[in-house]
């Protein structure tokens, strides 16, 4: 595997309310052509945040955009943002967004992330639709979560299961002010009436002794509609980054096998599933090399070859990892690179998309990697 071209998405303008490019995600279509959604602010993370969708006819390596075709909608009565959009085909023309969208009103002013509780502002899901291509969207709809759930975590796009179900990846959180026991999990709620309604939660990850968090399962469909997911996986109680652990379903997410480390740490992007059921994964190893790499398997549940290793991004002399889980997470606003997101182009290349700058000015940039 090697890079052979790289670019930018959308470069950043400082001072401006672009100065900060984040959550980058790409979907190639079936007219061949690729869409791609970013978040852009004037920090890292502010009530003013906004999504715009850039377009490319030549494989990703030129675009045009942005549009800004979202307006963020008041929630049961309060103002908020949108602060992840990520983008499904489920037919050629018809696409769904789903969004993870920020209460701004509850705790004016406040960070996302309370370092003291380790809860979070109060956060929904919503939904829109497009029969154009994403070129015109339905007003968006609020999908009702459990209390259980707690602000809710978008961590992956719809998934489009092999039976025409969507599955909707979604990692719970506690309340803002909450100062009980953090007891993390990632769930996967069904639609089979293309997110319209939605099943109850189903159980993807969890340590239910409260110490291990499995945090942003990236997942993606195979070929054979096997599901693989990969979690960002943490030990609170030594204040460190385990392997990334593998799961695998064969059932549209119901249920898993066994988490299986695969050899690196840190922060998965969401992986590649090429159309021979090959996978390129990319992750962000921030505290070792501080860099973004890719591997290749030549299965869904193949290892990852370490001869296969590609450098895509690297920024510099490690950070140390705070000793604290709350001040770990609040710490996040001024990492100034990572959230890789892998997305298969028609001919088999891979794409990946990441955010990289200073903490006051982040781009949006890209590598193309051949296999």
């Amino acid at each position: 595997m090697r890079i052979v071209a790289s670019g930018f998405l959308s470069r950043a303008e400082p001072g401006t309310n672009r100065a900060n490019l984040t959550f980058p995600m790409a979907l190639s279509l079936s007219d061949g052509t690729l869409i791609a959604t970013l978040r852009a602010g004037p920090e890292k993370d502010t009530a003013s945040d906004r999504i715009e969708i850039y377009r490319s006819a030549d494989d990703g390596a030129t675009w045009t955009g942005p549009d800004t075709p979202f307006v963020s909608p008041a929630v049961e009565g309060k103002g908020g943002s949108l602060k992840i959009c990520y983008l499904t085909e489920l037919a050629p023309g018809r696409l769904i967004a789903a969004a993870m969208w920020i209460d701004r009103t509850t705790y004016p002013g406040q960070p996302l992330f309370n370092a003291d509780t380790e809860g979070c502002l109060p956060m929904a899901i919503l939904l829109a639709d497009s029969h154009d291509n994403g070129v015109s969207w339905s007003t968006w709809r609020h999908v009702p979560m459990p209390a259980e759930i707690g602000p809710p975590s978008l961590t992956s796009p719809l998934l489009k299961l092999a039976d025409g179900r969507l599955a909707m990846s979604i990692e719970t959180n506690k309340p803002y002010l909450d100062r009980s026991k953090w007891q993390q999990r990632a769930v996967y709620f069904h639609s089979s009436d293309q997110g319209q309604t939605w099943s109850a939660p189903v159980t993807v990850a969890e340590d239910p002794t409260g110490r291990i968090f499995n945090w942003d399962l990236r997942a993606a469909v195979g070929p054979d509609g096997r599901v693989a997911s990969f979690a960002w996986t943490y030990d609170s109680q030594t204040s460190t980054y385990l392997d990334i652990h593998r799961r695998v379903s064969a059932d549209g997410g119901l249920s898993w096998t066994p988490p299986e480390a695969i050899g690196v740490s840190d922060q998965a992007a969401r992986p590649a599933i090429r159309r021979d059921g090959s996978v390129v994964l990319a992750w962000v190893d921030r505290f070792g090399t501080q860099s973004i790499r890719a591997r290749y398997a030549p299965a869904i549940d193949a290892p990852f070859s370490p001869d296969s290793e590609v450098v895509i991004y690297t920024h510099g002399a490690g950070e140390a990892a705070s000793a604290d889980t709350g001040d770990m997470l609040a710490s996040m606003d001024l990492w100034s690179f990572g959230l890789p997101f892998a997305e298969v182009l028609p001919g088999g290349d891979v794409l990946v998309f990441y955010y990289a700058g200073e903490p006051k000015t982040l781009d949006i940039r890209w590598a193309r990697l051949t296999v």
